[in-house]
């Protein structure tokens, strides 16, 4: 167990490091280093974004149900789901990052305060989500469960908030995306 984490946590951390700057610096890019997609039409990935939000958020749930009914199986396929979709958010929402002019909430848009709140705490705690979740599913994977339950009680509620939120956000710029 020793060397397997001894492999398998830098790679953890590594990629919890390597990710999210890689991320920020490709959604900061300037307009003039945009991709051109082609033939591709991303004006509905923010919908596609929520969608793979409120689908993470449902597996979440239905994963936190089955180890409730202690159904480790489904428990496992659902997370591992939620695990997959989130990345397939990320990768997605990266591609219409660097590949699409950004939308702005009006400054005179109803509820600005409330969605910039939302935002804002969505990105923050997003970050953390990554590693988290690494190693919570590397320590259920492994059968240290009792590891995985003590990481499981903060990765949970973080990455549940950071999927529903994600919707949230779609939902407040809808009307504004061009």
């Amino acid at each position: 167990m020793k060397n397997r984490d001894q492999l398998i946590v830098p790679i953890i951390i590594t990629l919890s490091i390597v990710i999210p700057i890689a991320v920020a610096v490709l959604i900061w890019l300037p307009e003039e280093y945009k991709v051109q997609i082609g033939v591709v039409d991303v004006g509905s990935l923010p919908f596609f974004h929520a969608l793979l939000n409120f689908t993470t958020a449902v597996m979440l749930l239905t994963g936190l149900y089955m180890i409730k009914v202690n159904n480790v199986r489904w428990h496992r396929m659902t997370m591992g789901t939620a695990f997959v979709l989130s990345a397939v958010f990320l990768v997605s929402y990266v591609i219409a990052k660097i590949s699409t002019p950004s939308s702005h909430y009006p400054d005179d848009a109803p509820m600005r305060m409330l969605y910039y709140f939302i935002l804002i705490s969505h990105i923050t705690l997003s970050v953390p989500v990554l590693p988290l979740a690494m190693f919570a599913i590397y320590r259920g994977v492994t059968g240290e469960i009792q590891k995985h339950k003590k990481i499981v009680k903060y990765t949970f509620p973080i990455w549940l908030y950071v999927a529903i939120t994600g919707v949230l956000v779609y939902v407040f710029m809808a009307p504004y995306y061009v």
